[in-house]
């Protein structure tokens, strides 16, 4: 008798581990609703003050950082510590080809000039540091492919309708694979834009 007790203790436990288990399981699992939680917790930014334009598919980004945690942490590093103000134009590498950066200051294009796009195989972090300009947002499934995706550009682009934002220094973007966006639009009364693009590479 002692020894059937014994076994059902035994499998007792087995069944309580493995609910907590799934239990555990189910709670990790990332949904739209717990990923906006995290996002507005801001864990993130570790002491990043800048705002996240809220165009951000929260849902992806949870997912992305999750994956490549310290590569993240070295992008907004960057973005934290750097005098961007000061900072020159140009290329600066973060983390081999894991996380870039690249500096561009200049004027703005008219509307007609801009174009949507899209990357595959790296995120966009883009941050106005100086100026102002216009940026579109839309999901790529709603727009028409006018140039199919470039390896070597790690580009495709799109025409079509989106939402647009006004980017300023007070916030930054970040555009998914899924994103089509259309940056670097003129804002009347500013001519000249000083920008940060940091690029991050997708976990596929």
């Amino acid at each position: 008798m002692k020894q059937l007790a014994a076994y059902k203790n035994i499998a007792l436990l087995t069944v309580f581990l493995l609910i907590a288990g799934i239990a555990n399981a189910q709670q990790q699992e990332l949904t739209a609703k717990s990923a906006k939680t995290w996002v507005k917790s801001r864990i993130w930014a570790n002491g990043l003050k800048l705002k996240l334009n809220s165009s951000t598919n929260n849902l992806e980004f949870a997912k992305q950082y999750a994956a490549n945690k310290a590569v993240w942490d070295k992008a907004f590093e960057f973005l934290r510590e750097r005098n961007l103000d000061q900072i020159a134009p140009g290329k600066y590498p973060i983390d081999g080809d894991n996380v870039y950066a690249s500096v561009t200051e200049g004027p703005s294009k008219e509307f007609e000039q801009s174009a949507w796009e899209s990357h595959q195989n790296y995120i966009d972090l883009q941050y106005v540091i100086k100026g102002k300009e216009k940026i579109g947002v839309a999901p790529i499934e709603s727009l028409t492919v006018t140039k199919p995706y470039d390896p070597a550009k790690d580009g495709a682009n799109y025409s079509g309708e989106g939402k647009y934002y006004t980017a300023t220094p007070n916030e930054f973007f970040l555009f998914f694979p899924g994103d089509g966006h259309r940056p670097n639009i003129k804002v009347d009364g500013y001519d000249k834009v000083k920008k940060l693009v940091i690029k991050i590479k997708v976990v596929k």
